[in-house]
């Protein structure tokens, strides 16, 4: 089981667009594994982006709903109908805000042998894939807010409220 260190904001990775897969290999099926191994290495978790752990690749993994699994180079296409509930992220650890997102999503893309593969679901699983394919384009979910709070989540983020790991979380 190979747990990988996830980055935290201020980490560059974290804010570049990802490089599209071109080659479905044994390198990028042990990355998916590193993905899934540090997805399940901890309570809690419902993704895990390559950009997470350093990586800038167009792949995540998720855990949603009963729904367990990766996804390669996706798009995403979205409802009107809106959802509003807290949403996290691990590389903002402990805070969560409310945060807009389509209530159904389907999300296009490969797996990690290069077969085609379609995600379609609603509530939770809808939030993690928008979640996780904003990773790939080097957007945090913080970017989504508005207003308020996201005047609130910039403040506590400059003041480094998060658990950032390095505070002995």
């Amino acid at each position: 089981m190979t747990m990988r260190p996830i980055r935290i904001i201020g980490d560059p990775v974290l804010r570049t667009p990802s490089e599209p897969v071109t080659t479905f290999d044994a390198e990028l099926r042990a990355l998916v594994q590193d993905l899934m191994d540090t997805l399940l290495g901890a309570p809690g978790r419902a993704g895990v982006a390559a950009p997470q752990i350093g990586v800038n690749t167009q792949v995540f993994v998720y855990d949603a709903d009963g729904h367990r699994g990766h996804l390669v180079n996706p798009t995403l296409e979205l409802s009107e109908e809106l959802q509003d509930d807290d949403e996290g992220c691990l590389s903002i650890p402990g805070l969560y805000f409310p945060t807009p997102r389509a209530l159904h999503a389907t999300a296009h893309g490969h797996d990690q042998h290069g077969e085609p593969l379609t995600i379609t679901g609603s509530g939770f699983l809808a939030r993690a894939l928008q979640h996780e394919t904003d990773h790939l384009r080097g957007r945090l979910y913080v970017d989504t807010l508005r207003g308020d709070t996201r005047r609130q989540a910039l403040r506590e983020i400059r003041a480094g409220r998060f658990d950032s790991p390095s505070r002995g979380r």
